[in-house]
């Protein structure tokens, strides 16, 4: 039995994944254990695997402005913890040019990691934002990993940040989830018809050795019956707080559609499941094409514009959103017409004529938005 500690309706939690950067050269440092001594008295600044990487959570709100509020603060302190020792904070889903292998942070559960995933550990250099969402049990954590994951490839094309690798331009979206692709336990999670399926799955999986806790399952959403959340981890990390911000409202706006609309009655407003390998090939073309990918809709084959999809959910949602929550859902809205992330950081390439120049940029972008 997995006990699932519920957590009240809606509430909210971000977990941001930041790169850490040299403020001079703009490359990936190593700089994650000299920061925690630095900001010692920030329990909300966390390590991540590997030592490039820092991580930001919240504690769960229940309002949008409430976690903006709570972020703004944390984002502040890292960055001038970061000042005091030469490094500066990158929001985006890859580096554009580091190609070093990174240091994996110290403890043990990073150990066996590295142990299980050999030469993996040290070159999947990525970076996400994870969007928790409070929920009563079990049962509707699985129902809705179900409802939710014919919208994975609208979420992986809206957040896409990782155009760039090791210094070229991939020509994808979200490279970020091609890099991952090579991992096991990453993309959508299998359907389990309720909590009792998934644990029995759980259960097998232990035994076997393959799994010691649910944290070793890294799908694109999975239950947290500790927290008593699920948890959307299929973002890129996102530019601003603002950018992340714009996912939680919609998140939060979504379930609450798919609470007030159900099959077969409502299934023309939702997005259609679809058999797994076609919405494993959604998957893909969102994260190469991003928003101008085609997609399948139905089993006989027939495909849309991704955009369409997207302006069609966010005016379907728009009803169920807080008020706090509308300008973060108009905030995508224009997203959608002057550019996403990695549109814009391709902008920003062709404007400072380097890579180096992009990374400035964003730095640039998340401390005027915090400090």
């Amino acid at each position: 039995m997995i006990p699932f500690h519920p957590s009240p309706a809606f509430t909210v939690g971000l977990e941001m994944e930041f790169q850490l950067v040299d403020a001079g050269s703009q490359d990936l440092v190593d700089g994650i254990l000299p920061l925690l001594k630095e900001c010692a008295d920030q329990p909300s600044i966390k390590p991540e695997f590997i030592q490039n990487t820092v991580e930001v959570v919240s504690p769960p709100a229940r309002t949008l402005s409430e976690l903006e509020g709570a972020m703004q603060e944390r984002i502040r302190r890292l960055i001038h913890g970061c000042d005091r020792l030469g490094m500066a904070v990158c929001g985006s889903g890859t580096h554009p040019f580091g190609h070093r292998p990174a240091l994996v942070s110290p403890g043990a559960r990073y150990g066996d990691q590295t142990r299980a995933a050999g030469w993996l550990s040290r070159h999947q250099v990525t970076f996400a934002a994870h969007v928790h969402l409070g929920l009563a049990d079990g049962e509707e954590a699985v129902r809705l990993m179900r409802e939710l994951k014919p919208y994975l490839p609208l979420l992986i094309a809206l957040s896409a940040s990782s155009p760039f690798w090791h210094g070229d331009d991939t020509r994808f979206a979200a490279f970020r989830q091609r890099v991952l692709a090579a991992s096991r336990s990453y993309g959508p999670p299998p359907d389990f018809p309720d909590w009792a399926a998934f644990e029995h799955f759980f259960a097998t999986m232990r035994r076997a050795g393959m799994l010691g806790a649910i944290r070793d399952i890294h799908w694109d959403l999975r239950p947290r019956a500790d927290l008593g959340t699920i948890e959307v981890r299929v973002m890129d990390a996102q530019p601003t707080l603002a950018d992340t911000l714009a996912f939680a409202a919609l998140l939060r706006a979504l379930i609450r559609f798919l609470q007030h609309t159900r099959p077969p009655a409502d299934q023309d407003r939702r997005l259609r499941p679809l058999f797994w390998w076609y919405l494993k090939e959604n998957c893909f073309w969102a994260s190469r094409h991003g928003i101008d990918a085609q997609q399948i809709v139905d089993e006989r084959g027939a495909v849309l514009p991704l955009r369409q999809l997207a302006i069609t959910t966010l005016a379907s949602v728009e009803a169920f959103a807080a008020e706090d929550e509308r300008p973060a859902l108009h905030r995508l809205r224009r997203s959608l017409e002057r550019g996403l992330p990695y549109q814009r950081q391709r902008r920003l390439l062709h404007r400072t004529g380097s890579l180096r120049g992009v990374v400035r940029d964003l730095c640039g972008e998340l401390r005027a938005e915090c400090c």
